[in-house]
């Protein structure tokens, strides 16, 4: 017999085409409409309630009523780490599968992973961090330093709170795109939501693609470039 959790079934799940591509829609962290979810897909709206009903079934989506809609999200940070460590797989072993069009360079550039920053820009960050020792990295392992705690405090991020999440405070995330680390945990979403507070970055509508601003980019490179 084997030990541990059974993975069979859930990989099974997001095996399916049309699953992947509806999980893959959710990695934005937003909550999107069955209909929604079916049109990225391409899939018929019966088809797509069948799939839901089975991702929602094994926890990997929770389903929110509000008012006659009801809207799918991930059912957490465990699912998109999961989620985009079988896309830097897939990135590994084969061509990738994208619709073709201005999406794909933007993504590239900076994108939302979940709930933090991916892409070139969130690769970039996360080399500054450790060039500058706020991230001490060490047999595959991250862990924030007293430099580090210092820099965050200065942005106002407090620490103190975030230790207290019950999701790791940092987290290297291994990009598909770019193919190395950017920052994730609990220190990566707070960090990627002080951007959007200080306007540093936009949410691009329609997509998990993110624009970084001329201030942003002149915040990021005082804070985070490698000295």
């Amino acid at each position: 017999m084997l030990d541990g959790p059974g993975i069979a079934r859930i990989a099974a799940l997001i095996g399916d085409p049309a699953r992947a591509q509806a999980l893959t829609a959710l990695l934005g962290g937003q909550a999107l409409t069955a209909a929604e979810l079916a049109e990225e897909a391409g899939v018929t709206p019966q088809t797509i309630s069948a799939h839901l009903g089975k991702l929602v079934d094994a926890e990997l989506l929770v389903v929110e009523q509000q008012g006659r809609h009801r809207y799918f999200r991930l059912a957490g940070h465990e699912v998109a780490h999961a989620l985009e460590s079988l896309m830097q797989v897939a990135a590994r072993r084969g061509p990738l599968r994208v619709r073709p069009g201005p999406r794909e360079p933007a993504l590239r550039r900076a994108r939302v992973c979940y709930d933090h920053l991916a892409g070139d820009a969130g690769v970039a960050v996360y080399d500054g961090l450790v060039a500058r020792r706020a991230l001490d990295e060490r047999d595959g392992d991250v862990a924030l330093t007293d430099s580090g705690r210092r820099l965050f405090d200065a942005l106002g991020i407090d620490i103190d709170v975030l230790a207290l999440h019950r999701r790791p405070l940092c987290r290297a995330c291994l990009d598909w795109s770019v193919r190395r680390h950017h920052l994730a945990g609990a220190l990566g979403a707070a960090l990627f939501a002080r951007m959007l507070a200080q306007g540093w970055a936009r949410r691009i509508k329609g997509s998990r693609a993110v624009d970084i601003t001329p201030p942003g980019a002149r915040a990021l490179a005082a804070h985070f470039s490698a000295r």
